[in-house]
């Protein structure tokens, strides 16, 4: 019985003294300068809010990679840069919609999602969520399909939006002439859809695109027009004058680690954060029209490189593959192009620790959206106390956050994907001072906190990189059924 004790004692003792040495080696290693340095590029004003496609993110792609290779990141497929195609669609300058005799209003009443020059007056036939089985059911030829936005399922207008891409290529196919959704949502009112579609929309260039098939949405709440549309007996009539578009590419950069261990280095942790922000903008009370991120997300790709550079000197168990993604800005497209073209088989990636941030209103706390959703909880824990911080879960469910940013598109596949993010305990004041708008600086910036917040991030990537088994979803999460799926457990 002693022996055994001694034995735990003893086991006890070496994990203690290696969780210090991990300590020791972050805190010797992540250096105030690299910190800032990192920051003060990546948010400066000669990057122009690293909007997607412009050159001030290419400049960013260009210095992530740089860093990468210097320090020894391996690239993936003989490159840094994963090249992902995007088309943009700028609405027409003129177009009028009527329904039922009532003219409706750009963009009060709708806006233009998709489309070319067109003028047409057509019957309408009513085709629920737009599905395919809706869509088998249904004569469209001639016609203008009507579809509530969405799919049924998904509660997140951003994802209606791949949706009635889908839509528009079945509904082609059936001999449609256009498409026309009802919008409904209380996580983005309408008032918010009606400044977007006045503005370019950018999207995942899928190769149906240039079926040019008009799409509107429809955000009236007149019930008369919405009834007469959902029984499908009106003739609309739809004028659109001349749309712009263009196709261009922009890179998620990636790079690789393998792991240490001959067997858990068949198994991958990504590590991701997106890189790009949102460009310039309407100017503040001072004239700035730079939206440079540094909280978003300058803050997440620095602690991304951190790590890498990190585990260059000091890899684990789990092989590492660092990801920073571009477009997040635009609806997380370059996640899912990435999710969609994944380097390794899915089921071998066990892990997805992401970062996203807003802002913070809480310099003792890290807030992790997903906290306790994997069993990851304890190590992340265990790795902020280790710096002086506690981690808290998502204090603000109603916002939907954890459906927000890049993890969602690992978290539909069934992989574990938590969002560690700077500490917030509400959406106040004090996170709306900074998020989108010209004054989120590094001038602005708690730099102390966020040397903190980095060496947190690492310290729990350790131990996550090494636990025995890797983490999996509670039972019980929405993702969990998926993940089982995803590792046939």
């Amino acid at each position: 019985m002693r022996k055994s004790l001694n034995i735990l004692l003893l086991q006890f003792t070496i994990t203690a003294i290696l969780a210090q040495s991990q300590v020791s080696l972050i805190q010797d290693q992540i250096q105030p300068a690299q910190v800032k340095a990192h920051l003060e590029f990546l948010a400066s004003d000669a990057l122009k809010g690293r909007d997607t496609g412009s050159a001030g993110l290419e400049a960013a792609a260009a210095y992530i990679a740089s860093h990468f290779r210097a320090n020894g990141i391996e690239e993936i497929e003989s490159s840094y840069f994963q090249q992902v195609p995007f088309s943009t669609f700028s609405p027409p300058d003129s177009t009028y919609l009527m329904v039922a005799g009532e003219e409706l209003k750009f963009p009060d009443d709708f806006i233009v999602i998709n489309g070319r020059k067109e003028e047409m007056t057509a019957p309408t036939v009513f085709i629920g969520y737009g599905n395919q089985d809706d869509i088998d059911q249904a004569d469209l030829r001639s016609k203008i399909a009507v579809s509530t936005a969405g799919d049924g399922f998904s509660d997140d207008p951003r994802d209606w939006i791949a949706h009635s891409r889908a839509k528009r290529k079945r509904i082609k196919e059936a001999g449609g002439v256009a498409l026309l959704e009802i919008y409904q949502s209380s996580t983005i009112p309408w008032r918010f859809l009606r400044m977007i579609g006045t503005q370019s929309q950018t999207a995942l260039d899928e190769g149906h695109e240039n079926t040019n098939l008009p799409n509107i949405w429809i955000g009236t709440t007149d019930s008369l027009i919405i009834t007469s549309l959902r029984d499908g007996k009106e003739s609309l009539t739809l004028y659109m004058d001349e749309v712009e578009r263009r196709q261009f590419s922009s890179a998620n950069v990636v790079g690789l680690i393998p792991g240490s261990d001959p067997e858990l280095s068949q198994e991958y942790i990504v590590y991701s954060a997106h890189y790009d922000h949102v460009g310039t903008g309407r100017p503040d009370k001072n004239g700035d029209t730079i939206y440079n991120g540094a909280r978003d997300n300058a803050v997440g790709t620095t602690a991304v490189l951190s790590l890498a550079n990190y585990f260059a000197k000091h890899p684990p168990k789990r092989s590492s593959i660092f990801a920073l993604f571009t477009a997040e800005e635009k609806g997380l497209l370059g996640s899912r192009y990435f999710t969609q073209n994944l380097p390794v088989p899915a089921n071998q990636i066990k892990y997805n620790f992401n970062i996203d941030n807003g802002g913070y209103n809480d310099t003792t706390i890290i807030t992790v959206i997903g906290l306790t959703r994997t069993e990851a909880e304890e190590d992340i824990q265990k790795a902020c106390n280790a710096f002086g911080l506690t981690a808290i879960e998502d204090p603000a469910k109603e916002q939907g956050l954890f459906d927000r940013s890049d993890n969602v598109n690992f978290a539909v596949l069934g992989i574990p994907a938590p969002t560690f993010s700077l500490g917030f305990r509400a959406f106040d004041a004090e996170i709306f001072k900074y998020y989108h708008q010209p004054g989120d600086e590094v001038s602005s910036l708690n730099l102390n906190y966020v040397e903190k917040y980095i060496k947190s991030y690492i310290l729990s990537a350790v131990h996550i990189a090494n636990r025995d088994m890797a983490p999996f979803w509670i039972e019980g999460d929405k993702y969990f059924n998926s993940g089982k799926e995803l590792y046939n457990k």
